[in-house]
């Protein structure tokens, strides 16, 4: 994947998120009556800048995309003409503000929920929460799981998808402890989960269970292969019938990704057949970590015929209202999933590292954009929460925090004084260049495969 897409697709992603955020303070600015001097993308020197509307508001699109902020009339920032003070934020009631402040945060959970909502309408493709043969000695082996069970629920939630299953088993293994399991049929089962390794979470959480994906075994036929991939550039297409690699014959597409893994970087020969013909060519898997170690990736799939397709995948697809829904159900979910992710990380309970920053998001961007607009989307959707929850905290200079000071005023009666505000905002920004700096430091250690 060149560097130059995934640049282009992390701007995407960040403009989306940064002007949806903001707009919805801006929005809640201009229905609270508070005028709304600059609306800034970016930060730093303006690269373009237009002024639009009665008053005369900045948009403005500055040289540094990370972030973006709206500036509001305020007698505490500057002179204001008598004839304006009534619509200066800082006159705006405690509510008021209160409203203003909280919208940004909201537009990012209400943008997630828009685009889970078009997935869930449009119909989302996802592997059935299917499992294979437990190996001997896990607990899923201990619990009595057989390859075929189909795992419906977690302690009482559905799980409609392997991803659900993952992310349900990953909720409960944070903290370990038994978990009770509904096959399909009805059976229920306990699984004795012992505490999850916390130090990578992107890692496979679920293989010490036991628990597997079915994977029954694939003919070696190609059935998509993505534009800017390894087997893109070497030149396999789909249709094509894998024989030999590296001179040993390719007995199922899983012996292929086996080959295909074990030659990261590595120049590999392979024999194929296209349209009846044979054919050779060089292939050289890219290099991705996975699990603590670097594996080969080409970036193509496997053909799987409809009657077995039937079989492994499922469609969550929802009428209109349903999908809403399921949108908000969603949101819901994986914003309580990253409070709890969070909370954990502070008592210790989750490692620092599982903490991502820029370099992770844009390598995240790239990625789905190149697996197209569904899986762009949900990255949008995940990320968007993410934010929404970020801000939220109570740490001075971020949303959380102006609205822990506007709660505090309700209560007392009185504003919090510029020196509380003062010694927050350095507390606040010595805690966000921690975080900023853990951040950097974990992405730096997966670029440089540490």
């Amino acid at each position: 994947m060149s560097v130059l897409h995934t640049l282009l697709w992390f701007l995407v992603a960040i403009g989306v998120l940064v002007v949806v955020h903001e707009f919805g303070h801006y929005l809640a600015a201009r229905l609270a009556g508070v005028k709304v001097l600059r609306f800034s993308v970016g930060f730093g020197k303006p690269l373009v800048n237009r002024r639009i509307g009665r008053d005369g508001t900045e948009w403005t699109l500055a040289a540094l995309p990370f972030g973006g902020y709206v500036k509001m009339l305020d007698e505490r920032e500057g002179p204001v003409p008598p004839a304006e003070a009534y619509r200066s934020f800082n006159r705006a009631t405690v509510w008021r503000r209160i409203g203003i402040v909280a919208a940004g945060p909201a537009a990012n959970f209400l943008l997630a929920v828009v685009f889970y909502w078009a997935l869930f309408l449009h119909g989302l493709p996802a592997l059935k929460p299917l499992i294979g043969e437990p190996p001997a000695g896990t607990p899923a082996a201990w619990a009595g799981l057989a390859a075929g069970d189909e795992i419906v629920a977690v302690d009482g939630v559905a799980t409609a998808s392997f991803q659900d299953l993952r992310l349900a088993l990953l909720r409960a293994g944070v903290a370990g402890g038994p978990v009770e399991l509904t096959l399909a049929g009805g059976r229920i089962v306990q699984l004795d989960m012992p505490p999850a390794e916390t130090e990578n979470l992107e890692r496979d959480t679920l293989r010490p269970l036991g628990i597997v994906r079915y994977d029954p075994p694939l003919t070696p036929v190609i059935g998509e292969v993505l534009a800017d991939g390894a087997a893109a550039t070497a030149g396999l297409q789909p249709g094509d019938r894998l024989i030999a690699a590296g001179g040993v014959p390719v007995a199922s597409w899983q012996a292929w990704v086996e080959t295909v893994r074990a030659h990261p970087s590595r120049p590999l020969r392979v024999e194929y057949a296209r349209q009846g013909r044979h054919a050779e060519l060089t292939l050289v898997p890219d290099t991705v970590e996975a699990d603590g170690e670097r594996i080969g990736r080409i970036g193509a799939g496997p053909k799987i015929d409809a009657s077995l397709r039937a079989t492994l995948m499922t469609e969550l697809r929802y009428s209109p209202l349903a999908a809403l829904w399921q949108g908000i159900a969603k949101t819901w979910e994986m914003s309580v999933f990253t409070v709890e992710m969070m909370g954990r990380m502070v008592i210790g309970q989750v490692s620092w590292k599982n903490l991502s920053g820029p370099l992770t998001i844009a390598d995240y961007a790239g990625q789905s954009a190149s697996l197209g607009w569904i899986s762009f989307f949900g990255f949008l959707a995940l990320v968007s929460v993410s934010l929404g929850v970020l801000n939220l905290l109570p740490i001075p200079l971020l949303d959380g925090g102006h609205l822990m000071y506007y709660l505090a005023e309700v209560f007392t009666g009185r504003p919090v004084s510029e020196r509380t505000m003062e010694i927050g905002g350095r507390i606040g920004t010595a805690l966000l260049l921690l975080l900023m700096s853990f951040a950097l430091f974990n992405d730096l250690q997966r670029l440089l495969g540490g």
